[in-house]
């Protein structure tokens, strides 16, 4: 996480604009303290693409899941023939 100082961060603002929109979180600080932070409205934040770590967590965990006995399809079906 990049930390700039009060008068850096005044200096760059278009830059430390760029890396927030680029999904880092940008600190500035006052006599060392940090006193705001700099970040992208949700909107603005471009998906990243999974990286391998990612794709292990999910794998765990739909492993760890309960099976429910029969594939998708069939389970949807039979919720909405219940309702018919």
């Amino acid at each position: 996480m990049p930390v700039y100082s009060i008068a850096e961060a005044k200096d760059s603002l278009s830059k430390l604009v760029d890396e927030a929109l680029a999904g880092e979180q940008v600190t500035i600080t006052r006599h060392g303290k940090a006193v705001a932070e700099l970040r992208p409205k949700a909107e603005h934040v471009a998906p990243r693409p999974f990286g391998e770590e990612e794709w292990r967590r999910l794998r765990a965990r739909r492993a760890a899941r309960p099976s429910l006995g029969e594939d998708s399809v069939s389970v949807v079906r039979a919720m909405r023939d219940e309702q018919l």
